[in-house]
C-alpha cells in the first residue's frame, strides 16, 4: 500500500495566513523525510474551513520545498474554473516540479463556495463531464475545437503540454455510483471516504464498484484506490480523546457546507451539530483512524478489506490540532504503522 498525506490548512480560530501556509510546508518536509508517497492540497474558499484556494500553485511550491515526495491536489473543483486554464495549470505545474505531480480532479459539493464565484451547483455534473472531455483533449497538445452546452470555442491549441505522458496520474473523488461509474470508465483512479463517511458506506462503494465492473466488463486491473481518514496516533487515551473532538468540529463543517445548512460568521466556519451524529465510540470505530499504533493497525486493515484499497491518504492535522501533536503523530504512524503494509 502507499500512503499519502492531505492538507486542508483550516484553521476554525482563524490564525494568520502566514503561519498556517508555513505549518503546510513543513508537515509536507516531515512527510518527505519520514518516506509517505505523496503529499494532497485540498482546494476551498472564503473560510476557515481550508485557506488554499490554488492547489496546483501550492503543490509546486511544496516540490520546491521537498526532494522526492510526489505532490497533488485533493482536488481542483473543475466546475468552477474554466477547463482550458486548468489544462495550462496542470501543464505548467508538472513540468516545473519535474512530473512529480499527481491530479486530484472533483466536482465540489460546497454551494457556498459555487454561489461566491457566479456558478451554479445544480450544473456541477455537466460542467464537470465537459471539462474534463476538454482536459483530457487538450492535453494531447494538438489543435481542437469543442461546443458543449457550457463551454464553445474554435480552434484552440494548448501550451503547454504536461511533462508526463498522456498527463499526470489522474485521481477523482466519488462517492456516488455515477462518480464511481464515470471514473472507472475513463480510466481514472478513485478516491473514497473524507469526514462522514463512515466503513459501512465504504464497503457499499466497493459493491458498487465491483457490480460495475462486472457488468460492463471494464478492466479495473490499472485502477489505484484510496481512502482518505483523519487520522492521530497517540499512546494518551485522554489526547486520543481530544483529537476526536477535532475531527468532529471538521465533521460538522464539512456535513454542513455539504447539505447548505452552512454557517459563516466574518469568515469563520462554524461546526453545526446535526441529528443522529456519531457519538465518539461510534466516531472511533467507524469514521477516524485515531488511538495507539495497534488501534491504527486494526482500523486500516479494516478498512483495506472493505475498500480494496491499495493507497491511503492520512489527514493528520485536523481542527486547530497543535503542530507539535500533528508531526508526533506523523512520526508514530510512519514508524510503527506503516511497516504493517509495505
Amino acid at each position: 500500500m502507499q500512503f499519502g498525506t492531505f492538507l486542508l490548512l483550516q484553521s476554525p480560530s482563524a490564525r494568520p495566513s502566514q503561519e498556517i501556509f508555513a505549518r503546510g510546508t513543513q508537515l509536507a518536509q516531515t512527510a518527505d523525510e519520514l518516506g509517505f508517497d505523496s503529499i494532497w492540497c485540498a482546494e476551498h474558499h472564503f473560510s476557515t474551513y481550508g485557506y488554499l484556494s490554488r492547489p496546483l500553485m501550492y503543490a509546486l511550491h511544496l516540490a520546491k520545498e521537498t526532494d522526492r515526495i510526489r505532490v497533488g491536489s485533493a482536488v481542483v473543483v473543475v466546475p468552477l474554473h474554466h477547463p482550458l486554464i486548468i489544462a495550462e495549470e496542470i501543464a505548467t505545474a508538472d513540468l516545473l516540479c519535474g512530473g512529480r505531480l499527481d491530479v486530484g480532479l472533483g466536482r465540489g459539493y460546497q454551494r457556498y463556495e459555487f454561489e461566491r464565484l457566479g456558478h451554479d451547483l445544480s450544473e456541477s455534473r455537466g460542467r464537470w463531464e465537459e471539462g474534463v472531455d476538454i482536459l483530457l483533449k487538450a492535453f494531447k497538445g494538438q489543435p481542437f475545437s469543442y461546443r458543449g452546452e457550457y463551454f464553445k470555442f474554435g480552434e484552440t491549441t494548448v501550451f503547454p503540454v504536461p511533462q508526463q505522458r498522456p498527463h499526470p496520474p489522474i485521481w477523482v473523488v466519488g462517492q456516488s455510483p455515477e462518480s464511481i461509474a464515470a471514473t472507472l470508465k475513463r480510466g481514472f483512479n478513485l478516491v473514497c471516504g473524507g469526514f462522514g463517511v463512515s466503513i459501512d458506506q465504504l464497503r457499499e462503494f466497493r459493491q458498487g464498484f465491483d457490480a460495475l465492473v462486472e457488468q460492463e466488463k471494464l478492466d479495473a486491473s490499472k485502477v489505484q484506490v484510496s481512502i482518505q481518514r483523519a487520522v492521530y496516533v497517540t499512546e494518551s487515551e485522554a489526547e486520543a480523546r481530544a483529537a476526536v473532538e477535532e475531527a468532529r468540529w471538521n465533521m460538522r463543517v464539512t456535513l454542513s457546507l455539504r447539505h447548505n445548512r452552512e454557517q459563516v460568521e466574518r469568515g469563520h466556519a462554524i461546526a453545526v451539530p446535526f441529528d443522529g451524529e456519531p457519538q465518539t465510540a461510534d466516531l472511533l470505530e467507524r469514521y477516524l483512524v485515531i488511538g495507539t499504533p495497534q488501534t491504527c493497525v486494526k482500523r486500516l486493515q479494516a478498512l483495506q478489506q472493505a475498500m480494496g484499497i491499495n493507497h491511503f491518504n492520512a489527514s493528520f492535522w485536523f481542527g486547530d490540532m497543535a503542530h507539535e501533536q500533528v508531526v508526533r503523530s506523523m512520526r508514530l504512524f510512519a514508524q510503527e504503522v506503516i511497516p504493517h503494509f509495505r
